[in-house]
């Protein structure tokens, strides 16, 4: 699963990038942020947060 998220998560940032470059600012960024949401690394959406007591 982590790697599917990698995957998925370079592609939006890639996208992010190629969009930034063309001029499209707002989209750019927009899916740098969501690539960097997806992806297992650090800040994920996809996370579990169940605490242990």
């Amino acid at each position: 699963m982590n790697l599917i998220l990698w995957i998925i998560a370079a592609i939006l940032v890639i996208a992010g990038i190629v969009q930034l470059l063309q001029g499209q600012i707002i989209l750019g960024i927009v899916l740098i942020v969501v690539g960097l949401l997806v992806g297992p690394g650090g800040y994920s959406i996809f996370n579990n947060r169940r605490t242990t007591i």
